[in-house]
Order: structure tokens, then C-alpha cells, then sequence
């Protein structure tokens, strides 16, 4: 038989437990109407939406905007896309002008939440037909599990280029693995850009870990150019440990792919000391922007393959 608890502890426990946050049937089940009404028109509470209270003032932090897209989206509703990788540790500069949410697919698109006062951002309500118990994540809020919501923020981004970043950081910072996204993804034969999906995993597995390593393997694989190793581990003239972006071992060719930190001082400083010792070290080294390899691919391709072939390789014809 459980314990009871008396009503200030059950109100007090739930308010703790979401974040400040409470849905008029949690506050009534504890208080009376009028009593709860008296809390928002004396300022002590507030309302978010027509469900939604506010046990406190002053602007909202991110794990109280999930609370609020939660449960404003009603019951068995959850945290997904990249709302929920980043309720899971995803870090990143992401856009964070719209909450995910699923919600069963039975529910009724007139129940669906568009927009939130407050200047929170907007709730974009997706309805699932295909969410077992493995892709749930049972946290507070609940919220579908990293591999899953990698998955549905890449089938869900702008274009393609997000998606693939979001799956690249989510590896690179060790959130979840490749393994993991595919077991999903495959489970899921209609998700939206799923052989995309696949590939990116694919070439995270071969040691790409940033957008512009991937862009990088697949310009090679398109134009039939050796593969590169990415990634590799060196120790440098200092000793300390450092990792090349894209080498060819057998032509001493090393490939730099410069993102916009690169343009950074103490970057740039950097970069230069780690060129010089590779070409001490006898070995060649190219370096593009990341613009490049989305811009201008006919451009690097020129470059590689004629630095490639400086060093020995023959295409196969």
C-alpha cells in the first residue's frame, strides 16, 4: 500500500520536480480553483498557456522551455529531434527558436501547439505512428533516447548539410554511437533522408568526424581519387599528440580543411607551426577552406590530383 502524502508535499515535490512548472489539472488537483486563480491574478503564479502555469517570475531557463513545450503538448507527448539530444548533453551553437515534440499519432492535429506567449520559442508538435520502449528515454522531462533523436533532427533539419552536422557532433562528442543511429535509422524504412542517414554514419565509422571531413571522403569517393585516412594520430616536434585532418600515407600527402576558427589568431598560429613541421618532415600538405569543398570541388580536385600524382600515384584507367 503506498504512502500517502499530504497535499502541500505532493505540490510542492511536483513543482520541484518540473522546473517550476505545473498544468492547471496538477494545480487543482492539489489546490482549489479559485485558490489557484487567486495565485495568477495576485502575480505569485502565471499562466504560459491555457494549461500551463508558472510557479515563478523572471525569464525561463532552457530545461523549463522543455517543460513548458511538454506539457503544454498535453499527455504522452516527449522531448525529441534536437530539443532532446540537447536535454541529452549535445553541445553546439543550435537553433533554438523551436522545441520538438512528439505526441502519439491518434491524437488530433486541432490539439497540436503552434506557438507559445513569452517570448518562448515555438513548440512544433510531431505525430509518431513508430516509437517502441527502446527509443524512449525515461528522463525528466521524458524525452525519445540520443540515438533516435539524432535520427529525427537530421530527418527533420533545414537541409542537408545540418543533418549531416548533427550526426557528426553527436559521435565526435561521444553522445552516441554510429552503431546506435543505424540500429534506429533501420528500423525506420521510411524516415526521410535515411540513405543519407546511413551514409553519414558510414563515413563517421571511417574516421570522419566534422561536416568538412565527410564532404571531404565523399569528393574523393565521387572523382575516384585513394582514400584518404582521416584523423590520423602524430606526435609532434614538442610531443605533444595532434590529428591530421586527411593523410595519404603512401604519397606523404597531408590534406588541411580549414573551418572559420581556423581564421582565428591563436589558431592561425598554430596551423602555420604544424605545416612547417610537416614539410621539415618531407612530407607535402594542402589546405582548404571548408567553403571550398561545397563551392569549388572541381577546384580541389584539380589540386589533389595533381599533388597526387607529383607523389607517385597513378589513377587506375
Amino acid at each position: 500500500m503506498p504512502i500517502p502524502r499530504d497535499d502541500a508535499d505532493a505540490l510542492e515535490w511536483a513543482i520541484f520536480e518540473q522546473g517550476g512548472m505545473l498544468t492547471w489539472r496538477q494545480a487543482t488537483a492539489e489546490l482549489s480553483a479559485a485558490k489557484v486563480r487567486h495565485l495568477v491574478e495576485s502575480g505569485r503564479w502565471r499562466r504560459v498557456t491555457r494549461n500551463v502555469l508558472a510557479t515563478q517570475s523572471g525569464q525561463f531557463t532552457r530545461e523549463q522551455q522543455w517543460w513548458v513545450a511538454v506539457l503544454a503538448a498535453g499527455e504522452g507527448a516527449m522531448l525529441a529531434g534536437l530539443a532532446a539530444a540537447q536535454a541529452g548533453g549535445l553541445r553546439g551553437q543550435w537553433r533554438r527558436d523551436v522545441v520538438d515534440v512528439l505526441v502519439p499519432y491518434a491524437r488530433r492535429a486541432a490539439d497540436l501547439l503552434r506557438r507559445l506567449p513569452l517570448g518562448l520559442p515555438a513548440v512544433r508538435v510531431r505525430r509518431t505512428r513508430h516509437l517502441p520502449e527502446t527509443d524512449i528515454q525515461l528522463a525528466r522531462p521524458t524525452r525519445t533516447t540520443m540515438a533516435r533523436a539524432v535520427v529525427d533532427a537530421a530527418q527533420w533539419a533545414g537541409n542537408d548539410d545540418e543533418a549531416c552536422t548533427v550526426i557528426a557532433a553527436a559521435c565526435q562528442q561521444r553522445r552516441v554511437s554510429p552503431d546506435e543511429v543505424r540500429q534506429v535509422v533501420e528500423r525506420m524504412p521510411r524516415a526521410r533522408r535515411r540513405a543519407l542517414i546511413l551514409a553519414t554514419v558510414a563515413d563517421v565509422e571511417g574516421g570522419a568526424q566534422a561536416l568538412s571531413e565527410i564532404d571531404f571522403v565523399r569528393l574523393c569517393r565521387r572523382h575516384r581519387l585513394p582514400a584518404p585516412d582521416l584523423q590520423e594520430r602524430r606526435v609532434d616536434a614538442g610531443g605533444r599528440v595532434r590529428y591530421l585532418d586527411a593523410r595519404w600515407r603512401r604519397w606523404r600527402l597531408h590534406v588541411e580543411v580549414d573551418g572559420a576558427h581556423h581564421m582565428e589568431a591563436r589558431h592561425w598560429a598554430a596551423d602555420m607551426r604544424r605545416q612547417n613541421e610537416i614539410w621539415i618532415a618531407g612530407d607535402r600538405i594542402l589546405r582548404f577552406a571548408a567553403f571550398d569543398l561545397r563551392r569549388r570541388p572541381d577546384y580541389v580536385v584539380t589540386q589533389l590530383r595533381a599533388a597526387l600524382t607529383a607523389a607517385g600515384w597513378q589513377p587506375c584507367l
